[in-house]
C-alpha cells in the first residue's frame, strides 16, 4: 500500500501516535523513562548536570541527602535512557565524570524550568499546604 492510498487525517494521527507515545496507557515504554527523568534523583541530577561535567564526589556533595546507592542507580538509568554520558578515565583511583547528552540537557531545561517554578512559588505552596490558601505578593 503506497502513501497515497492512506487518507491524510489517518496518517498523520498514526504517525502522531508513534511519534509521541501513549504515556497515559499501563504498558507504555515512556512510563519508565518518565519514572527515571521525574524521580527526585532523577530531577536533581538533570539540573545539577546543567552546569557542566561533574564528577560522581561532587554529584554527591551538590545533592543533599542522595546515597551513594541512589546516585549511582540514577545515573545508570538517564545513561541509559540517553540523557547522561559516563567517561572512565585510564587512572588510579578511579575517575568517573558525568555530562549531560544533547538530549540530557533538553530535557534537563525542562526540568530546570519545573524545579524554579516550584522555588519561585514554594510561599504558595507551603500555604496551601496549611490551610492558609494562596499568598499574594
Amino acid at each position: 500500500m503506497n502513501d497515497s492510498a492512506i487518507p491524510a487525517a489517518v496518517s498523520v494521527s498514526l504517525l502522531e501516535r508513534i511519534r509521541t507515545g501513549e504515556v497515559l496507557a499501563r504498558d507504555c515504554p515512556s512510563r519508565e523513562i518518565l519514572n527515571h527523568v521525574c524521580s527526585r534523583w532523577g530531577v536533581l541530577v538533570l539540573v545539577v548536570l546543567l552546569d557542566g561535567m561533574h564528577r560522581f564526589s561532587e554529584l554527591r556533595r551538590k545533592i543533599g541527602g542522595v546515597s551513594e546507592k541512589m546516585l549511582s542507580q540514577t545515573l545508570q538509568s538517564l545513561e541509559q535512557d540517553g540523557f547522561v554520558d559516563r567517561k572512565a578515565l585510564p587512572v588510579v583511583p578511579p575517575h568517573v565524570e558525568y555530562r549531560l547528552t544533547a538530549m540530557g540537557e533538553e530535557v534537563a531545561l525542562q526540568m530546570d524550568g519545573l524545579t524554579t517554578w516550584i522555588e519561585e512559588n514554594l510561599p504558595r505552596i507551603l500555604a496551601a499546604r496549611e490551610g492558609r490558601g494562596v499568598v499574594l505578593e
